[in-house]
């Protein structure tokens, strides 16, 4: 069975599309605002969220359901995904970053290094791997909600790495702090990524 997953790559493509001029070079960690989230199935996606998630990646949205987290501007910054594409493949990312801006902030922590300290820290300590261990099950069980993916784990290396930041950080801003720890950790160290505003102006349309 092939699945389509979303690795580092994608992510760190689509953030090379983002030019030195629209990063944010604020100061450690973004608002709280920025981190809002909207619930384990998000908000209904309307016919403006798909259209600035378009922009945002440059592509149609796949299996979109809904919004999970809004940046501070408004616009969708991590968006629900059915675990099946339209032709049946499936597709385990339940919760996908879509800000460019943001992928290319988290792009720079996984540069640095910081997903391999993460995943050394897990063989000693307990408490940590515990905690993991739990986020990856609440990773799995809501996206069992929509449909059940046997035997696809949860993903970004849950629960015994961590290989995709993007993936830490989409699901702490989906479902609130106290789940992942590690999507925790690495949003205290993102810089405020909506300070310079939108990262795409969608054109106006009428209501969906």
């Amino acid at each position: 069975m092939v699945v389509a997953a979303v690795g580092e790559c994608a992510y760190r493509r689509r953030a090379a599309a983002v030019t030195e001029a629209d990063r944010s070079d604020g100061g450690a960690g973004g608002s709280e605002v920025n981190r809002s989230h909207a619930g384990a199935g998000g908000n209904e996606a309307d016919r403006a969220d798909r259209r600035a998630v378009a922009m945002q990646l440059r592509r149609a949205p796949r299996a979109m359901t809904g919004v999970a987290s809004r940046c501070t501007c408004g616009l969708p910054q991590v968006v629900v995904t059915r675990p099946r594409l339209a032709d049946g493949s499936p597709f385990p990312t339940l919760y996908y970053l879509t800000c460019p801006r943001l992928a290319s902030a988290i792009g720079t922590l996984e540069s640095s290094g910081l997903m391999r300290e993460m995943t050394a820290r897990l063989a000693t300590d307990d408490a940590l791997r515990a905690r993991y261990e739990a986020a990856a099950a609440d990773y799995v069980d809501r996206r069992n909600a929509y449909e059940v993916l046997t035997g696809v784990p949860a993903q970004g290396g849950m629960p015994t790495r961590v290989k995709c930041l993007h993936v830490m950080v989409a699901h702490s801003l989906a479902v609130g702090p106290g789940v992942n720890p590690f999507g925790d950790e690495a949003l205290a160290l993102l810089p405020d990524w909506a300070g310079r505003g939108a990262c795409v102006e969608p054109d106006p349309s009428p209501a969906a």
